[in-house]
């Protein structure tokens, strides 16, 4: 694993935010290596998720190899949640984050209640899950009920990532995970999770990413463009969502400029860490 810290300076920084200006006004974008009008991928993608819901932790499982479990513990680490926080969970409709990081707080809670009394725990944890696919949310709804999870601490909400529903600088965490590239403007998306973020928030986003180890490069290609999709049609009856889905992971941004995106928006101490060569690349900033 290779963590890398981006540092910028503002001269640098100026002509990346103002091509990040003009993008916002693009009238095009792309879905997969398609372009559209930017005004119809919004409903693109959420034809696509409303498709794989049913069988969307499966096909992590099958496509992963059941890595991205692994992936999404290791940002859940990286958070380090505490009792009593604001967190937000964005295009987490099913459910995987969130569970872990209450999970790990409820950990937490336990362990400290043998040392203090009830009463200075009391301030409520609210783990925020944000989706804009209601069908990926009712996924989540009905895992956690089947899981247990009564904990109230746990809000379930419909919105946008470009437009988050939420108060400013009311959250202490922010993650995206395996979401962010499906969105229309990524710097929309950015923005707003600075916005809603404390001082001191972190932000996370664990997404797929690019390979850049020649041969592994090639296996992971294949595997990509010709498995996956199969995968998908065979289990799930549906090739199309996993063609876009492998495409939309190759017009995502490279670590570097996803890095410097993130920088742009107002993030420090922006850094980003490597999984499995390149495949996944869990990137993070802090709100000072």
């Amino acid at each position: 694993m290779a963590v890398r810290v981006v540092t910028r300076n503002l001269g640098s920084r100026l002509l990346p935010m103002l091509s990040s200006t003009s993008l916002l006004h693009s009238h095009a974008t792309s879905f997969g290596f398609k372009e559209v009008p930017a005004e119809e991928k919004s409903q693109l993608v959420s034809n696509v998720f409303s498709s794989v819901a049913k069988n969307y932790d499966l096909m992590n499982d099958l496509m992963s190899g059941g890595l991205h479990r692994l992936w999404k513990d290791r940002l859940v680490s990286k958070l380090n949640p505490f009792p009593g926080m604001k967190h937000l969970d964005v295009a987490g409709g099913t459910g995987d984050v969130a569970f872990r990081i209450l999970d790990t707080v409820n950990s937490i809670k336990r362990r400290a209640l043998q040392d203090v009394l009830e009463d200075d725990l009391q301030e409520e944890t609210r783990i925020y899950v944000c989706d804009i696919n209601p069908n990926m949310l009712n996924v989540g709804k009905n895992r956690a009920l089947e899981r247990g999870y009564q904990d109230k601490s746990l809000l379930w909400v419909e919105g946008d990532a470009e437009a988050l529903c939420f108060e400013d600088s009311t959250m202490d965490g922010y993650t995206i995970a395996f979401g962010i590239r499906n969105v229309t403007h990524i710097e929309k998306a950015l923005a707003e999770a600075y916005r809603v973020l404390k001082r001191g928030g972190r932000f996370l986003c664990l997404e797929l990413s690019h390979v850049d180890i020649p041969v592994f490069k090639e296996l992971y290609d294949y595997y990509s463009f010709s498995v996956i999709p199969a995968i998908g049609e065979l289990v799930a009856g549906d090739r199309g969502s996993y063609q876009y889905l492998v495409e939309s992971v190759r017009r995502f941004p490279p670590q570097e400029k996803f890095a410097a995106m993130i920088s742009d928006a107002g993030f420090q101490k922006v850094e980003y860490e490597n999984l499995v060569g390149g495949v996944v690349a869990l990137h993070s900033g802090l709100k000072i």
